[in-house]
């Protein structure tokens, strides 16, 4: 049934409004920038607390509103709903912490297909553990340009969070909780920013940047806390991280604070031009900031790396994996892996890379890992402070390896050797800062300072 709207209907907010009570035709300004206009949700029957499904309701709601580009408001209480559409310009306001939709039947509780400016705020939504199929999630956008989604709560999803799909705009501020797989997951974005919120125990990955070919994406993933992520569904490195880039180019990853994930603080597959800068990781399972296989051009720059398996790796020069900055970061505590499986090493690159100013303390291998087997190539590395490490740095020198430059380091408490040659894990040379390392052609050794 088609809903006319008259003067009655719509709703203006004024700074006196923000003490009165909440009245089927009158909202508080404070859930709102004065000066907005609105429509009360209950006007179109649906009733806060109600324990029948609402969702006809609320979708005639939200469709009038939208049509009247003025938001829709949702007094505080649960609503129960399935499957709610959202159309071009509409915006839903709740009362933070309060206005919860909960999920009855239904594949998701909102979602957008082909849309444009549709803003979400104040909104609780509760999945209640039910199973989701793959590719959705609560809250669900494809193809939609300017979708903001800005201090509401995701909790209890039985599969995704929030999941996006060919979308713009900016999710900021969210709370994201006990999500079954990722409680991000963005698909081929058209510029998207991810910023600010809290992400907590996810089963796969805190927040997922992917696309389904590699390209141009520039998602901007800053400022956001992400704790207690496993690796649910298992496999090899493509769960259990905090923020998983795969395939996406000219991604920001920053200032981000990471802790206590299965696998990586941040991991990178197949993603160029990658920048991770200014994060704080602690309690890593694996490689804690990670590019690896396909990519070309990654910036792993200012971040603390506290207590990790591995805690710097740009690898996979085999896949061509290739150009990288490793400068200025903090890496410590590096004991949470085994040696015999490879890990245990503060930084390990491989090709057409800069590893400077960097500070490693405290790895179970090696400080600085520079090739493996024949996949070296031209790799500097200078002006590190490298402390109690057994290796200070392992320089590939197997059949076929490239060269590279070690210079200017400060490596304390190395106790197999400052610098030595290896052939994959294997040390095959003495400590070159000791012997002529002049008759290896390979490596450059220069104002190294040992003690």
């Amino acid at each position: 049934m088609a809903i006319d709207l008259d003067r009655r209907s719509i709703i203006g907010l004024s700074a006196a409004g923000a003490a009165a009570p909440l009245l089927p035709m009158q909202v508080r300004a404070s859930t709102a920038p004065l000066g907005s206009l609105g429509i009360d949700v209950t006007h179109f029957g649906v009733t806060p607390g109600s324990e029948n499904d609402q969702s006809a309701e609320l979708q005639r709601a939200i469709e009038a509103a939208a049509s009247a580009r003025v938001p829709l408001w949702l007094p505080a209480g649960g609503y129960l709903v399935g499957d709610l559409i959202l159309p071009s310009g509409a915006q839903i306001f709740g009362i933070r912490g309060a206005t919860r939709l909960i999920l009855g039947a239904g594949r998701s509780i909102v979602s957008s297909a082909q849309a444009d400016q549709i803003t979400l705020q104040g909104l609780v939504f509760d999945g209640v553990g039910k199973p989701l199929t793959e590719s959705t999630g609560l809250v669900l956008a494809r193809n939609t340009r300017g979708f903001r989604m800005h201090d509401c709560t995701v909790q209890a999803s039985g599969g995704n969070g929030i999941y996006l799909d060919g979308v713009s705009g900016e999710i900021s501020a969210n709370t994201i909780m006990g999500a079954g797989k990722a409680a991000i997951f963005s698909l081929d974005a058209r510029g998207l920013s991810i910023s600010n919120n809290t992400i907590l125990n996810a089963a796969n990955n805190g927040i997922q940047v992917w696309r389904s070919k590699a390209g141009d994406d520039g998602t901007l993933v800053m400022a956001n806390r992400i704790e207690e992520i496993s690796a649910r569904d298992g496999g090899s490195g493509q769960n259990g991280n905090g923020i998983n880039v795969f395939r996406a180019a000219n991604v920001i990853v920053a200032d981000n604070r990471i802790r206590n994930c299965a696998f990586s603080a941040v991991r990178g597959n197949a993603a160029s031009n990658l920048q991770i800068r200014g994060n704080a990781a602690s309690a890593l399972g694996e490689v804690a900031l990670y590019a690896e296989f396909g990519f070309e051009g990654a910036v792993i720059s200012g971040n603390i790396v506290d207590g990790a398996a591995t805690g710097i790796s740009i690898t996979n020069f085999n896949e061509g994996g290739r150009l990288a900055v490793c400068q200025g970061n903090l890496v410590r505590n590096i004991t949470r892996g085994d040696v015999k499986n490879g890990q245990g090493t503060g930084i390990a690159v491989e090709a057409d890379a800069s590893v400077t100013g960097n500070v490693i303390e405290k790895a179970l291998y090696a400080g600085v890992l520079a090739g493996y087997g024949k996949y070296l190539r031209d790799v500097a590395i200078n002006g590190n402070v490298i402390r109690s490490t057994p290796i200070g740095v392992g320089i590939s020198m197997s059949e076929g390896a490239g060269s590279a430059l070690v210079a200017d380091n400060l490596i304390a408490g190395a106790s197999t050797g400052a610098v030595v040659g290896m052939d994959r894990r294997r040390i095959i040379t003495g400590d070159l800062t000791k012997e002529d390392a002049s008759r290896y052609a390979q490596v450059t050794l220069s104002g190294n300072r040992v003690q």
